[in-house]
């Protein structure tokens, strides 16, 4: 899962956030100036140029049923955060090591509901 550019990243949080198919429009209606970060909104051609660029990495799936096409997330916010640890993960020398200084960094509460969900995974 590779991880997302800038405005990759703005495309994929109008989507997630939608919860439902839009248009290439729809989206660059949605992201303000502030989520492309250089202050401009972005044009038409350079979201549908993103979509199609999120379509080939597998984050984004394209209804062609109707014009203007629909576009909508593969995966959830969640599920992508979670490919993003795994691999971080794979690439540690030592995972055990990387997964005791995450634990030993995390906050209580962190920690609390690591501890829960460890517990109902023994419990299956």
């Amino acid at each position: 899962m590779a991880n997302l550019g800038e405005l990759e990243r703005a495309v994929m949080e109008q989507l997630w956030a939608s919860g439902t198919a839009l248009t290439a429009n729809d989206i660059r209606d949605r992201i303000t100036v502030l989520d492309t970060g250089d202050g401009r909104a972005p044009a038409t051609t350079t979201v549908l140029t993103v979509l199609s660029r999120l379509e080939r990495k597998g984050f984004v799936t394209r209804s062609r049923d109707a014009r203007p096409h629909r576009y909508q997330a593969l995966l959830s916010r969640e599920d992508h955060t979670a490919e993003l640890m795994h691999e971080v993960l794979d690439r540690a020398s030592d995972r055990d090591a990387a997964l005791a200084r995450f634990l030993t960094t995390s906050s209580r509460q962190e920690a609390a509901t690591l501890r829960r969900l460890l517990d109902e995974m023994v419990r299956g």
